[in-house]
């Protein structure tokens, strides 16, 4: 497993009079290469999802509209992290636990990840997380 990691970083925001642009490029200013991307929205009011981390996945969360909190938990540290801002974005490694909770009304989050989907990437029970994370501590 990589060292876990959950880090804010914002975008260059450019723009004029007619408008904004971000632009995000593999390994630049996100720091892995894109092989998935996949965006959530219309969730329900007082739904969260989430609810697992992975073993080895970098992603990057962005709330290109709307909003979203991110609840994240790892090595003894928790915390929420509030999306809000499209030059905002979450970079979660490895095992890191974490919810997504808070969806405004408009929320349309978009992931980028640096691997394709894989089932056993996935730590899916709570239990079996905060195993691990005692694991790695010895």
């Amino acid at each position: 497993m990589i060292k876990p990691k959950a880090e804010l970083v914002n975008f260059n925001l450019l723009g004029d009079d007619r408008g904004s642009l971000i632009s995000l490029e593999n390994s630049r200013n996100i720091g892995f290469d894109i092989k998935r991307m996949y965006y959530i929205y219309s969730t329900k009011k007082n739904i969260s999802r989430g609810f697992h981390a992975h073993k080895k996945l970098k992603q990057l969360l962005i709330a290109v509209s709307g909003s979203v909190d991110i609840y994240c938990e790892y090595q003894n540290k928790k915390q929420t992290y509030s999306l809000n801002s499209p030059n905002i974005g979450l970079v979660l490694e490895g095992p890191v636990w974490h919810i997504m909770q808070n969806f405004s009304e408009n929320a349309v989050l978009v992931v980028l990840a640096d691997d394709f989907y894989d089932e056993n990437d996935y730590i899916r029970e709570y239990e079996s997380f905060y195993m691990t994370q005692i694991q790695t501590k010895e």
